[in-house]
């Protein structure tokens, strides 16, 4: 069976693929090999500006051609690789041969045997995995969140005078308002953002257990470690750990992950939270011709884009969990589970994205139901009672919680007229007393 959207295993890859395409140039098994051949060009570049003596004729002017292999990569070089890997049996040592086919194409026969020089595998895997992951945060993620933190904006701001009724323990409480709920969100994301962006995206790169050894035998004379950091925080822009064992630390990477797991769970709450809201019909939802809701019931308008943004942040959450407990343990200098691990980090990040655009499409139907929110303040003017007891106590009025308990707590309903009446009944002057009626849930919403 040949791999369509239709027959792949993964939704990600299927059903959704439209959603996320644009992750396969960074995550893919062919997003991988150009970062791959993008470094090791790269470090055959730096070791020629160094210069080794043996590459110090190298002509400057050929620097763009071995550029132009990982910028012009096709499928078709992906394809060669793979068929070299059938051979090797090594996909790192398969890129390795490619770009040297690609000297010889290139008449630069003689220095081929500088490619891939002195390093290990992992000084390629640990430096292109960091590589795509920070282009495709920078270049996806970011753009799919900021549009999200927009329209949050966008609706705080349309909402902000919008008086509503609070919910603590699903019970009636203290008047609030709706623009002011959303921002909270907003002011969580943002804080979140803000460390997510601190975290440095490292790499490692240092030879077969960190610490040069091939290159210092050879050239004993070259500060290596000075070279390594030049190399990947100047040229590939990320932050070399040293010192390393064969692989990277993933300590920062896993920060990322649950950095990013944070504010899927700050989502995964504004979710529930509009999922309950659209339940109480604080919200409707715009009706799409030819949308059909449930099978058997033609009524129903379901709030089935924050359901499936809440089930793919889940998904999300349980692969970056993994993700950061498992990547910073390996055993002695390195084992291989951190290999096929990281071959997932795409996983968790294009549920995100699905999630992400999940949650703008239902934000973008949702139609803020005035009426049914008036109605709930109207059947609540029990929550005034706060108000009313804290003037009480700036008043120095005797025991004034316990006062009102006692309206309170009886099992009868509070209505306007029975506030108003409690009110005439207390001890205090007209002024105070024509303060407190003044108070109503609707305008009972503080600063």
């Amino acid at each position: 069976m040949s791999i369509t959207t239709l027959t792949a295993i993964s939704p990600i890859d299927g059903r959704y693929r439209n959603k996320v395409d644009k992750l396969g140039d960074y995550f893919s098994e062919f997003g991988l090999i150009n970062y791959r051949v993008l470094v090791e060009m790269e470090y055959f570049i730096a070791l020629c500006e160094l210069p080794l003596p043996q590459l110090k004729d190298f002509e400057q002017k050929c620097f763009c051609d071995l550029r132009n292999v990982y910028k012009n990569f096709d499928s078709d070089d992906a394809r060669r690789i793979k068929d070299i890997e059938k051979v090797t049996n090594h996909d790192v040592k398969a890129v390795e041969y490619f770009i040297k086919e690609k000297f010889d194409e290139l008449k630069l026969e003689e220095y081929k045997e500088f490619i891939h020089f002195g390093l290990t595998s992992q000084d390629i895997n640990n430096t292109a995995t960091p590589y795509s992951f920070k282009d495709a945060v920078e270049k996806v993620y970011y753009p799919v969140l900021n549009d999200l933190i927009e329209k949050l904006k966008s609706l705080a701001d349309e909402w902000s005078s919008i008086p509503m009724l609070a919910r603590t323990h699903g019970q009636p409480a203290s008047p609030t308002r709706l623009g002011k709920e959303i921002e909270v969100f907003i002011e969580r994301l943002e804080k979140q953002i803000e460390q997510l962006k601190s975290i440095p995206y490292s790499a490692k790169f240092g030879g077969a257990t960190g610490n040069f050894n091939a290159h210092h035998v050879a050239y004993p004379d070259i500060d290596w470690n000075q070279f390594g950091n030049h190399f990947v925080n100047n040229i590939l822009k990320l932050n070399r750990s040293c010192p390393t064992t064969q692989i990277e630390h993933y300590d920062n990477i896993a920060a990322a992950f649950d950095a990013m797991k944070r504010i899927n769970t700050i989502l995964i709450d504004l979710a529930r939270d509009f999922w309950t809201y659209i339940s109480m019909n604080y919200f409707k939802q715009k009706i799409k011709k030819g949308e059909i809701g449930s099978s058997a019931m033609p009524h129903k308008v379901n709030p089935i884009d924050f359901e499936n943004a809440e089930g793919n942040f889940g998904i999300a959450n349980a692969i970056y969990e993994h993700l950061s407990v498992k990547l910073p343990i390996s055993r002695l200098q390195r084992d291989l589970t951190d290999s096929t691990v990281l071959r997932n980090i795409g996983v968790p990040v294009a549920h995100t994205i699905i999630a992400f655009k999940s949650l703008l499409k239902g934000l973008g139907k949702v139609i803020v139901n005035e009426d049914a929110i008036n109605n709930d303040l109207k059947e609540n003017w029990a929550v005034v009672a706060e108000a009313i007891q804290t003037i009480l106590r700036r008043e120095g009025y005797p025991k004034p919680y316990e006062t009102l308990l006692d309206l309170t707590r009886t099992g009868d309903k509070i209505t306007k007229e029975s506030i108003y009446k409690f009110i005439d009944n207390l001890n205090l002057s007209n002024e105070v007393k024509n303060e407190l009626k003044n108070i109503t849930p609707h305008n009972y919403t503080g600063v």
